[in-house]
């Protein structure tokens, strides 16, 4: 059985035109153990379909799908107090902007104890020798004091470790990574996607790594999905997918890589789609 199961996933938002298809008709499974990654380009519907699992889309927005099973559970339209019980425990998501996904206003220690509260029941003590743990785990220095630092006293690479420490503190079944390394350093970045695969084979989690970075997909991922304007245009294991790409999305997302240049001037996307060989289909 799957983890996570969706079929026919449609994402829409209400605008001054109309209704606007974020997400058109998407179908992804994963397993226990696996990592999939979901690439494409900036607006392609990546954020937007795990935020449509997680339910923390605005109420405004008009989500449908043919099935939606959480380890079997169908989680389309579970009650609120359900969901919050379902969510930050057995699935969990590291946010894209980790100082803009913590709360000013709290101390990171406050903010990671408060979910060890609310989803495991502990005490005082009991929390804060598990935050020390976390923080130690994902490799905080001084974990003990980095507890009573608010969020704009740590780097953006430290507020990341703490969110991921947030969303691992509760050993999910499922850990939903959207761009984890976006606007972080290069060192910064193969530290945090280490931490993560780490992290992943340790706890036997299933991961979904969000990312418009093929390189990252190489790193990390089993299986790919390859989204455009909303639509799945191919899925297959990542070796097939670099490999022998069978979609023309998927070859123009390669061909821009650096690596693949062949001339003076880096390929673009664009650029593919004008010569006329992309028509959008889905594969």
């Amino acid at each position: 059985m799957a983890l996570l199961e969706i079929e026919n996933l449609t994402v829409q938002f209400e605008t001054a035109s109309g209704w606007f298809k974020a997400v058109d008709g998407v179908s992804l499974s994963v397993n226990e153990r696996e990592v999939l990654a979901i690439v494409g380009e900036s607006g392609s519907g990546k954020s937007v379909s795990m935020l449509a699992v997680m339910g923390l889309l605005p109420w405004t927005a008009k989500i449908t799908a043919d099935k939606m099973l959480f380890q079997g559970r169908d989680i389309r339209n579970l009650p609120d107090g359900e969901r919050r019980k379902l969510i930050g425990k057995d699935m969990a998501m590291i946010f894209q902007e980790p100082i803009a996904s913590l709360n000013p206003c709290f101390t990171v220690g406050f903010q990671i104890e408060e979910v060890l509260r609310i989803h495991m029941g502990m005490g005082k003590k009991e929390r804060r020798a598990r935050a020390i743990e976390l923080f130690t785990l994902v490799g905080l220095p001084d974990p003990a004091e980095r507890l009573n630092h608010f969020p704009h006293q740590m780097s953006g690479g430290q507020c990341q470790r703490v969110m991921i420490a947030m969303a691992i503190a509760c050993n999910p079944k499922l850990l939903i990574a959207d761009e984890p390394t976006t606007a972080l350093d290069v060192t910064i970045q193969k530290q945090i996607l280490d931490l993560l695969m780490k992290l992943q084979a340790e706890h036997g989690m299933g991961l979904i790594m969000i990312t418009h970075d093929m390189g990252v997909v190489a790193e990390t991922a089993d299986r790919v999905i390859v989204q455009y304007k909303g639509r799945k245009m191919e899925e297959a294991d990542v070796l097939s997918l670099f490999e022998a790409p069978k979609n023309p999305y998927t070859r123009a997302l390669l061909s821009a890589l650096p690596e693949n240049a062949t001339g003076k001037r880096l390929s673009t996307v664009s650029d593919f789609m004008a010569s006329g060989e992309f028509a959008g289909e889905s594969r």
